[in-house]
């Protein structure tokens, strides 16, 4: 048993806390900026809540952070009231935030320099993933610190590995994001496509999804696709947000994305009818729009 903190207990952070509690049986305390939440979450599950982050961290093996954005990370790790200024020398920060590769880095040598370790982690799966504790985490930092901290990682998750050195992990969940944005707009023509040539959409995806073209959103997506329900899932915004990060890595590095940044116009088209609270299925509805 590790004594952890959790701060930020969005739809993601909140079942995660809650598996380091009853999966792993660790002693966890949670800050979340609404401390109505904390104290919610404290007496679901049993553990313990702080009014500031660095009290949170105070004597912590292992402090989780999932937040929002770059801005939002140094918001609750700097400062008097941030963990750092609470961590006990040789603890473990590790970030499920997904940010940029670059807060990563500077992350990992700010640690460094306070005699703390630090692994950037952040995660694939959605909020069905991290309800039913079965999240990808993609990590970077030293191999001796992963070691140590992917047993504790893995009690909300299915899948927990090493990609390399401090940002690697967060240039992984960019891959993954640049995938799904591919992944989704081809979902959404093909499924428009169907509907126009009057096709059952629910008969065609039974037997596509078993072939070369079957991924987890056609599968877990199709149904409400096809009945223009987008009122729940991965929101819009959050998406955006993501393939901000992706096309800014790509234009430090090089890389060529043209299909990215397509998607993420489309994306704001969707913005712009309304949804940037819908799920990231939500182009079909761009599709489809009259």
């Amino acid at each position: 048993m590790a004594k952890v903190a959790f701060i930020g207990l969005g739809v993601m952070g909140y079942p995660m806390a809650g598996h380091l509690k009853t999966k792993g049986d660790h002693d966890v305390t949670v800050f979340n900026r609404t401390s109505q939440k904390a104290k919610s979450w404290a007496e679901k599950y049993g553990g313990g809540h702080a009014p500031t982050p660095r009290q949170a961290a105070e004597g912590a093996d292992f402090v989780f952070l999932c937040v929002g954005n770059d801005d939002d990370v140094r918001s609750v790790v700097y400062g008097d009231d941030g963990v750092f200024s609470g961590m006990k020398k040789g603890a473990t920060l590790i970030d499920n935030t997904t940010a940029s590769a670059e807060l990563a880095r500077e992350l990992a040598e700010a640690a460094e320099n306070e005699g703390l370790k630090f692994i950037d982690a952040p995660v694939s799966g959605g909020q069905a993933g991290a309800e039913n504790g079965v999240l990808t985490v993609m990590c970077g930092g030293g191999e001796a610190d992963f070691d140590t901290a992917k047993p504790v990682i893995e009690c909300y998750a299915k899948m927990v590995g090493l990609m390399g050195p401090a940002g690697s992990g967060q240039l992984t969940k960019m891959m993954n994001q640049i995938c799904i944005a591919g992944l989704v707009q081809g979902l959404s023509e093909s499924i428009a496509f169907g509907q126009k040539a009057g096709l059952d959409i629910e008969k065609v995806v039974s037997v596509i999804s078993k072939g070369a073209a079957g991924s987890w959103q056609m599968e877990n997506r199709h149904k409400a696709m096809d009945e223009g329900h987008y009122d729940h899932g991965f929101a819009v915004e959050w998406m955006r947000k993501d393939l901000g990060i992706c096309l800014a890595e790509a234009k430090r590095n090089g890389a060529r994305l043209p299909v990215t940044a397509l998607v993420d116009q489309f994306y704001a088209e969707v913005e712009a009818m309304g949804g940037k609270r819908w799920d990231t299925s939500s182009l079909l509805a761009l599709l489809n729009r009259s």
